[in-house]
């Protein structure tokens, strides 16, 4: 890669980043903006200064560690996202790796003298409050670090927990740089302006107390009141969401007139419900959409191949979540009862991914006209940073007192809830971009070149010296090696009577390697042909 183009956003970053003499970064940019390509090129300058360094890139999810490896493959940075602590070292020709903030968790201890000196990025670094077991792992782990990069969309969390490596001024976190919605929208080119079709309806239910109620989100009700709406909105026993799914599906259609791979994504309460709204989408509009649960084994492989497909329509619950990368979703339907700024912020994040060199790139969320979810659609484009002090004062002055952020559904008494009617009424409209963000928004390469934002990157040179210049990260090839390796010492185990440890050390030996899990791609090559010779003299 001789040169790469930033947006203005990421040459800044990238200059303020390497100006700054703290150990410990903190970006917050929107979701779409660009975080990852910021974050692998300071890698790669810093790689470029301190050469013998390792990079270690710790992400939320299991399906995240490959994509994160894929990009920086671009960069000609190869990282294992298959490494784990019983496999002893690296291979010489890796950078570093790519784990999960739950890995690390757990082998924090392994991980640690790894990380020694080491370029740490933290994506989505704000999950590290999640469990208090994440946070300290990461402090035991990357004590040591040379340089910790967090990178985050959504810097702010619902409790109070704190997020390590993150500085705090007056219970306030605060970021050393910052790019916001807004301010992508006004560069034009960078994200896609978001519409709300707020859905309003009227349901009726059965409490758990007996009590009978009917109500449009229009109504003025309690909080309970107002949780029990929200569910029987969203169930698939009434019409309210088939009907939503309906209209979704309509603007989805209208979309792939001129995009014709656009698709849309369904985020639902919980995996049942998933499973019950594609059966609504095959029954009613014909439509079979990829499932993908976290309950199945094979859906970050589902989701990898809806991303790279055509297909038109995704149901999920938690797995189509931050940092996964389908810039082809248009439409989304907020079809979950979880109603924090975060997660929300979250969803609409998964719509906002700009396309290169295609005008009118409108993307749409349908939201039941809930006031809590009235109120996040306003609030979005504002930057939010996270504060460890209760909210309450905060949201009892800005707030109507029945407007809470809480999760439908924790009360012990739901199994005695009875859905009874829900239907779809008006469809208001609300943007959360202003005037002054034009609909038909250029892209970055229609606007004026400026040279000062292409910047020569060097791949910087592996462990073992060599240079890996292209698209493809070595850790696919190596995969596929270790599968023949396998292949070949089964074979010699059979025809031989070996047992498995002798056939290994033996070929081990010859290569001049510990392990295969710690051999490079030219050794794992090499061990194959040791081995179809000793096959042929058999």
């Amino acid at each position: 890669m001789p040169s790469l183009r930033l947006r203005p956003w990421q040459k800044a970053a990238l200059e303020r980043f390497h100006a700054t003499a703290s150990t410990d970064f903190l970006c917050v940019a929107t979701p779409g903006a660009g975080k990852t390509t910021f974050a692998l090129t300071a890698a790669v300058q810093d790689l470029a200064l301190n050469p013998h360094q390792r990079v270690i890139v710790v992400t939320p999810t299991q399906h995240l560690k490959a994509q994160w490896a894929a990009a920086a493959g671009r960069f000609g940075l190869q990282l294992h996202p298959t490494w784990a602590p019983r496999h002893g070292g690296l291979p010489a020709d890796a950078h570093g790796i790519v784990t999960t903030f739950q890995q690390i968790a757990s082998a924090a201890a392994a991980v640690a003298p790894m990380a020694t000196d080491a370029f740490v990025i933290l994506d989505e670094v704000h999950h590290a409050g999640d469990e208090r077991a994440w946070g300290d792992g990461l402090r035991r782990a990357f004590a040591a670090a040379g340089r910790r990069l967090s990178v985050s969309g959504t810097p702010f969390r619902s409790d109070t927990n704190s997020i390590p490596f993150v500085r705090y001024e007056e219970e306030e976190a605060v970021a050393d740089f910052s790019y916001g919605y807004g301010d992508a929208l006004d560069d034009g080119g960078v994200v896609r302006p978001v519409f709300f079709p707020r859905i309003d309806g009227h349901m009726e239910w059965s409490a758990p107390d007996g009590s009978l109620h009917s109500h449009s989100f229009d109504d003025v009700v309690t909080n309970e009141v107002a949780s029990q709406r929200l569910r029987t909105a969203l169930s698939p026993d009434g019409e309210w969401l088939p009907t939503v799914l309906r209209r979704a599906h309509e603007r989805l259609l209208e979309l792939r007139r001129d995009h014709p791979e656009a698709a849309g994504v369904v985020i639902t309460t919980d995996q049942e419900h998933a499973r019950a709204v594609s059966r609504i989408m095959r029954q009613r509009l014909r439509v079979r959409p990829v499932v993908a649960t976290s309950d199945d084994p094979r859906a970050s492989g589902r989701i990898s191949g809806f991303a790279a497909g055509t297909e038109p329509w995704i149901v999920a619950v938690r797995m189509v979540s931050e940092g996964v990368d389908i810039p082809r979703l248009r439409v989304g339907v907020y079809a979950t009862s979880t109603s924090t700024e975060l997660f929300f912020r979250q969803a609409v994040g998964r719509l906002v991914r700009w396309i290169p060199g295609m005008p009118r790139q409108k993307a749409f969320l349908f939201v039941p006209d809930d006031p809590r979810f009235r109120v996040l659609a306003h609030h979005i484009a504002e930057e939010r940073r996270h504060s460890l002090r209760k909210r309450q004062e905060r949201m009892d002055r800005e707030r109507d007192p029945d407007l809470v952020t809480a999760t439908v559904g924790e009360d012990g008494q739901l199994a005695m809830f009875e859905v009874i009617s829900a239907v779809a009424l008006g469809e208001e409209e609300t943007s959360i971009f202003s005037d002054r963000h034009r609909e038909d928004l250029v892209h970055l390469d229609d606007l004026t070149y400026d040279p000062d934002l292409e910047i020569a990157l060097t791949p910087p040179p592996l462990p073992d010296g060599s240079v890996h210049i292209g698209d493809a990260a070595l850790h696919d090839e190596r995969d596929r090696l270790r599968r023949v390796n396998q292949d070949r010492v089964a074979m010699l185990v059979l025809l031989t009577g070996e047992d498995h440890a002798t056939v290994n050390a033996t070929l081990n030996r010859e290569t001049g390697i510990r392990s295969v899990a710690e051999a490079t791609v030219g050794q794992l090559d090499r061990r194959v042909h040791l081995a179809d010779r000793w096959l042929a003299r058999l």
